[in-house]
């Protein structure tokens, strides 16, 4: 039996359902989300190289400029800290108009990346101090874990392939490489560029294909680490809906204090009404503030005898009349006027009620 018992309570520990809606939202909130590295270093080293392919002439022009200008009238300059200070401020300032489009169009594909993988998530938790990250047993677990190998795995592969597309381009273009020192500056410039060009366009899109299959494997790995057990399906139901034990306390808490608010009505009434056994109705009537009779109290079986208990404890007088008194319960609630269909009914009782209160 208690083999049995521990079997059951392991199985309803293990993660074996998927997250619910609730669990990917905290999730979400903590900043763990499905996304790669490796899709925003391929997306911005494609978008990066792209733009440098269609500004290639515009930056020809600009280092050609920067090298003649240097060679041209700075080499004349006076070796005098005024003089550096202008040859500096010059040459940052053409440095920056071809470097900064390049940084810029950086930024745009990294936030693309980034928004084409999660949308749009701000959250500090990461940035929280947590004292586990230091713990050497743990860091230990996460260097020899399976997520390392894997990684490292894919480093291996990464630098591999790319080394290996990037010789490729340089072997099919050597002669061209072995000829660069006896062709002019502009040249060689070129010659570079497009070599760069190339290099990097191809390395990009195998980083693409690379970058595909590890956010497969990354939002695997996500929905493996946010899985959850049976239990923790339980309890978090419990949370969301409410446990039914509680729920059904706070319900019987509620009829409690309502049943105590309606029982001290029924001394305030004129007449109760009863089937006699089952229904007890109690209504009351002020002539000055009120256009009908209007139900302070009713219920059945066990209210219905406390309604009676109260009614006789007070004084209040009660009238036996079984079709009205199950009419009254029916077709109207604690609080309501009396229908008018049973207008005459009422009237009737209360005059019967009035003369014997005269009687007294």
């Amino acid at each position: 039996m208690n083999k049995r018992f521990l079997d059951l309570q392991y199985f309803s520990q293990e993660k074996t359902e998927q997250a619910t809606p609730k669990k990917r939202q905290d999730s979400r909130k903590k900043g763990q989300v499905a996304k790669s590295s490796d899709v925003n270093t391929a997306i911005i080293l494609l978008i990066v190289f792209l733009f440098l392919w269609l500004i290639a002439p515009f930056m020809l022009n600009s280092l050609l400029g920067i090298y003649q200008t240097s060679f041209r009238e700075f080499i004349h300059f006076d070796f005098t800290t005024e003089n550096i200070q202008q040859v500096m401020a010059s040459l940052s300032f053409e440095a920056a108009k071809v470097v900064a489009p390049i940084l810029l169009i950086a930024m745009v594909a990294g936030v693309a990346a980034n928004y084409l993988q999660v949308g749009v998530l701000f959250s500090t938790d990461p940035l929280k101090a947590k004292f586990e990250r230091i713990n050497p047993l743990k860091g230990f677990k996460r260097i020899y874990s399976m997520r390392a190998i894997v990684e490292l795995l894919k480093s291996i592969l990464k630098i591999s392939l790319i080394g290996f597309v990037t010789f490729a381009i340089l072997w099919l273009k050597r002669d061209e490489v072995l000829t660069l020192s006896k062709g002019t500056a502009e040249h060689s410039l070129m010659v570079i560029g497009e070599l760069t060009i190339q290099m990097g366009l191809a390395a990009s899109i195998l980083l693409i294909l690379l970058a595909v299959l590890d956010y497969t494997y990354q939002k695997f790995d996500f929905e493996k680490s946010i899985k959850m057990s049976k239990q923790d399906v339980k309890d978090e139901h419990k949370k969301s809906e409410g446990d039914p034990l509680i729920k059904s306390k706070i319900k019987e808490k509620q009829r409690q204090m309502a049943m105590q608010r309606m029982m001290q009505e029924v001394p305030q009434a004129d007449v109760v009404i009863t089937n006699p056994t089952h229904y007890a109705i109690a209504l009351k009537y002020d002539e000055d503030k009120m256009n009908a009779p209007v139900i302070v109290a009713k219920g059945v079986d066990y209210v219905a005898l406390k309604i009676k208990e109260v009614a006789k404890h007070n004084k209040i007088e009660t009238v036996e009349n079984r079709l009205l008194a199950r009419s009254l319960y029916a077709q109207a609630e604690i609080g309501d006027a009396v229908p008018e269909t049973l207008f005459k009914a009422v009237a009737e009782v209360l005059a019967y009620v009035y003369r014997l209160k005269k009687l007294v």
